[in-house]
């Protein structure tokens, strides 16, 4: 089962609990054996899906014993084949060179820029539809082992022990790469030639061929220990746990800056004609890049539970802990990509060690039947960062047996990553919204255009603090009904912001409703006003206050012979409020990416070996004052049905999104609709097996 808390647990959980926590709960006993096998199909062509796995195990009066294996895949959905594919991409980087004269940029006299993807923009630059040969989503493949097994020694003390490995490949596609070329003045690929100056070409090397990116990441989580009670008031558990992430990424296709400029410089790669260089210059040019990165973590934790006292509503309790984590994190590149010798990648290598030490507490006091306290706290001593305390106090009153009031009040801290804290100076070329750019392009303001940017790590970063209150109730008046509803309100200081080019490149266009730039970051441009270059990177930036409202209603009904089960569950934004780092401040509740409403509905009806599901999710309409930037609301529907068959089999049909709805076509963050509230598949239709024994 899936078990959320949603409210602040810093001073259970430590770092990054600050606005709730999502606890995944694994079985601890199954008797038998399961097989499962699943095959899915996307209206889109490409996401395609298969699913396998098998579950065992067994139970004794002194072991259990439970494990299994899992391999699932999804193939991969090139930007052509989705929504919003059909447009062309925009960038500088098709075949242009910068005209020293006018300070703008020009097409490279000679180039036939109709053959391939490059095409003729309206201003007549030579640009790249780089939405024709990349992949929107990459092909992914996991598979996955665990298990878990306790055994009692005697009637008070156990050993138990849990472990997993996981493997996820993927393989992903970009377009040819994009880059600088400068060759000297006088060289045979020289505009003007003996002025006195280079000249530089934003090129698209696409007689290279496409990027593609191969990577295998593995984790691996082990856990041993023992409990069991020392007295008839104390229980202890002790235990030691390994983690360990490993990731190698290869890329093909990508190019050393320095050669492809002597290349150019010596003629022997012609920028008016790249497709008719010899393969031998294209392949002299070109490098395999390579990422090594690993994580590992040791900890060892003892906690003791302790039955205190008698109060007028039970036994007072308290859990006690302490635990102790060594952390080593690498982050590898080879050593082109480091110094930034290659052409159409983006990253540099981090990495660091990070001891942390915490103690904790948990402890209920039940006043009466009807009211209870609990207190919490946690303190965590980070050895490159420094040390942190959070306190949380939680308050019930239940003045009905169908009625309970609840209430909390916590304060929280994420630490900043190692990753973040230590990463180098980073190329890429990010598409970006700017309205400017693409007038300078000839293109629509509304256009996507790749520019130069340079993201880097912040060593300087400090935590985000926390606070967050809530109250709430949960009513059963009947057997048929059950329903809560709560209220939070969540206060974020100094917010760790990954500044993205589009981040820097709006806020840069509206001073006025966004404040200046953060320190570290800036927008260069052109006299014709496009983007020259973007300094992005991370920054404590501001706070976030939210507040909102999230209601649950669970229903059982006798129907047609059967029984429907339904739950509506409601979250309602009140607030979201960004404050900037120099006091300006944006409230975003039903703006673009944010909208005020989400809600979705679950039936499930059975009648005896057979049910019917059919679930509603709905997704409220934002608008950020402009038709442009306006999208309406989203409801896609899911329909399922089951048959338990006599041979204790299980045959399941169904399909998501029946309706083949997709996301509007309004650009969010440099993709052509928000990647995270949507997704463009369509209609997914699956049939699954499963066959117990």
């Amino acid at each position: 089962r899936i078990e959320v808390l949603a409210d602040g647990a810093s001073a259970i959980y430590g770092s990054d609990a600050i606005g709730g926590v999502v606890n995944i709960i694994l079985r601890r006993d199954f008797n038998g054996a399961a097989l499962r096998y699943g095959l899915g199909a996307t209206q889109v062509q490409g996401g395609d899906l298969e699913d396998m796995s098998v579950l065992f195990g067994s139970t004794t009066d002194r072991t259990r014993l439970i494990g299994g294996a899992s391999a699932s895949k999804r193939g991969m959905v090139f930007t052509r084949d989705q929504i919003g594919g059909d447009q062309l991409g925009v960038t500088p980087y098709g075949n242009n060179y910068y005209d020293w004269n006018t300070g703008l940029l020009r097409p490279v006299p000679g180039f036939d820029c109709s053959q391939g993807d490059f095409y003729v923009q309206a201003g007549g630059l030579c640009s790249f539809n780089f939405n024709a040969v990349a992949a929107q989503e990459a092909k992914v493949g996991t598979r996955a082992v665990y298990f878990r097994a306790d055994h009692r020694i005697n009637d008070d003390w156990s050993l138990y022990a849990a472990g997993s490995q996981t493997l996820v490949q993927s393989f992903g596609r970009y377009a040819p790469v994009p880059g600088l070329v400068v060759v000297d003045d006088g060289t045979p690929n020289d505009v003007d030639p003996f002025d006195g100056l280079p000249t530089y070409f934003y090129h698209r090397f696409a007689a290279l061929g496409n990027r593609d990116t191969s990577t295998d990441a593995s984790n691996g989580d082990y856990l041993a220990g023992f409990q069991g009670r020392l007295t008839d008031r104390i229980g202890l558990d002790v235990g030691l746990r390994r983690t360990d992430y490993k990731f190698m990424e290869l890329g093909r296709g990508f190019v050393v800056s320095a050669l492809a400029n002597a290349f150019a410089n010596s003629g022997a790669y012609d920028l008016s004609d790249p497709y008719g260089a010899d393969p031998a210059v294209l392949a002299g040019m070109q490098a395999t890049t390579s990422r090594e990165s690993r994580w590992q973590t040791d900890e060892i934790h003892a906690i003791a539970n302790v039955d205190l006292f008698e109060m007028g509503g039970g036994t007072s309790s308290a859990v006690f802990g302490v635990e102790y984590r060594r952390g080593r994190y690498q982050d590898r590149y080879d050593a082109l990509s480091e110094g930034g010798a290659i052409l159409g990648t983006a990253g540099n290598s981090s990495g660091g060690d990070r001891d942390v030490g915490a103690a904790f507490f948990e402890w209920l006091l039940p006043l009466s039947q009807q009211f209870d306290i609990t207190l919490a706290g946690r303190y965590d001593d980070y050895s490159d960062y420094g040390d942190e305390f959070s306190p949380k106090v939680a308050l019930r009153w239940q003045p009905l047996d169908q009625l309970s009031l609840r209430g909390s009040y916590s304060e929280g801290f994420a630490a900043p990553g190692l990753d973040i804290l230590t990463q180098g100076r980073v190329f890429s070329a990010d598409p970006v919204n700017d309205p400017l750019t693409c007038q300078a392009f000839g293109q629509p303001s509304t256009c996507q255009v790749q520019v130069n940017t340079y993201l880097s790590g912040n060593p300087d970063l400090g935590s985000e603090s926390s606070r967050q209150f809530s109250v709430g109730l949960a009513y059963d008046p009947t057997e048929w009904l059950d329903l809560s509803l709560d209220y939070f309100d969540i206060r974020i200081d100094d917010v760790i912001t990954r500044f993205s080019a589009q981040d820097v490149v709006t806020f840069d266009g509206n001073p006025d409703l966004y404040g200046p730039l953060p320190p570290g970051t800036r927008v260069v441009r052109g006299v014709d006003g496009r983007i020259v270059l973007v300094e992005a990177g991370f920054v404590n930036r501001g706070g976030l206050d939210t507040r909102g409202v999230d209601l649950r209603i669970d229903t059982r009904f006798a129907l047609g012979g059967g029984e429907l089960a339904s739950q509506l569950a409601v979250s309602h934004m009140l607030d979201y409020e960004s404050r900037g780092a120099f006091g300006n401040s944006t409230d975003r509740p039903g703006s673009l990416g944010y909208p005020e409403w989400r809600a979705g509905l679950a039936n499930t009806w059975a009648l005896g070996d057979f049910s019917l599901g059919w679930n509603v999710n709905y997704i409220d309409g934002q608008c950020s004052g402009a038709p442009a930037n306006t999208v309406g609301s989203d409801t896609t529907h899911d329909l399922q049905v089951a048959w338990r068959t006599p041979w204790r089999g299980t045959i399941t049909m169904g399909a998501t999104n029946v309706g083949d709805r997709y996301p509007e076509l309004v650009a969010f963050n440099g993709r052509p609709f928000n990647f995270n509230l949507y997704d463009a598949y369509g209609r997914t239709t699956y049939l699954r097996y499963t066959q117990a024994f």
